[in-house]
């Protein structure tokens, strides 16, 4: 196992490193020069070179690719170029709010999509697994943003139960805090329950009809408990894979739905810093977001061999 985890974790440290030198080589050919949108077009030439040296934007591309690295090693990802403050800091501040929002939208998805699959794969062809397939394709078929106008309707201007959007922030009060999250967390839990119960679904459909489940019930077990015991913890890696892929998804592209409810998220981070032309802040946040997918797929892959002990005998 050890050997394995080596292997892997060598393995992440050659992705982040390659996708560290793609982020930041495709951000400096965008085009536009950042120094010359903050100064407008009514600068002087002094003043915009002098503004681009302050930047480091004088310098070649591959040299303030190194300087930015080294900043990453040391923690210090620059200095935005809109807000005047660290970048490190504003992506802990806005990943405060875009964090929690994914776990609670994971967790309800979770909590939906798994009994659901479950029982549509144990009800097949039934009353059950029609409903279940319908959920999923209405699930997966309407927006996120969509169903976040329509509970905001419902649920904050008709019914006057929940905040319609804004974020008060955890200090005041956790509970108000977790009240902004619950609509847009259900929002975005909608789409990835149809998702997930699909998989879900054909996962336990295939195991089910594994020799060691047969074995099971011509033991005596009860159908319930050769489910429950048997065929679901073995159909869970397909599971598995998704929720890591939900979770991440969540995070990096949650954007409309942060734009809809007004949360100061890092999606909306990301949109605000491409529409103002903030480089420094824009590949800071594309390179956690793609750091955050490696890392997701490398905890996914480890806690396979934790689930299944036939990947950690094919390991060795």
């Amino acid at each position: 196992m050890l050997a394995v985890l080596i292997r892997r974790l060598v393995s992440l440290v050659i992705t982040l490193f390659a996708v560290s030198l793609i982020i930041y080589l495709v951000m400096g050919l965008l085009p536009g020069d950042p120094a010359a949108i903050m100064l407008g077009t009514s600068a002087s030439p002094d003043t915009l070179a002098a503004l681009q040296k302050q930047m480091g934007l004088d310098q070649p591309l591959l040299l303030r690719y190194i300087h930015w690295l080294a900043g990453v090693f040391r923690g210090d990802l620059g200095q935005s170029y809109t807000y005047g403050v660290p970048v490190a800091g504003l992506i802990i501040e806005r990943l405060a709010v875009t964090l929690p929002l994914a776990l609670l939208a994971v967790c309800l998805s979770v909590a939906i999509a798994i009994p659901l699959g479950v029982a549509a794969a144990k009800n097949r062809n039934g009353a059950v697994d029609f409903a279940a397939g319908l959920f999923s394709h209405v699930g997966i078929a309407v927006p996120g943003f969509w169903v976040g106008l329509l509970l905001i309707i419902v649920f904050s201007t008709t019914l006057g139960w929940m905040p319609s959007g804004g974020f008060p922030g955890w200090s005041p009060s956790f509970s108000a805090g977790l009240m902004a999250l619950v609509l847009p967390a259900i929002a975005l839990a909608l789409s990835q329950a149809g998702v997930l119960t699909r998989v879900c679904r054909s996962a336990v459909l295939e195991v089910m009809n594994e020799d060691f489940v047969r074995t099971a019930r011509a033991k005596g077990l009860s159908e319930r408990v050769a489910l429950w015991r048997h065929a679901v913890p073995n159909a869970m890696i397909p599971v598995v894979t998704m929720i890591g892929l939900q979770f991440t998804f969540l995070i990096a592209g949650a954007v409309l739905v942060e734009n809809v409810f007004n949360l100061p998220g890092l999606g909306r981070l990301a949109y605000q810093a491409l529409t103002q032309r903030d480089i420094v802040v824009m590949q800071s946040v594309v390179l956690f977001f793609s750091a955050l997918v490696i890392i997701m797929n490398f905890v996914v892959d480890i806690a396979y061999l934790f689930i299944d002990p036939r990947l950690r005998a094919g390991a060795r």
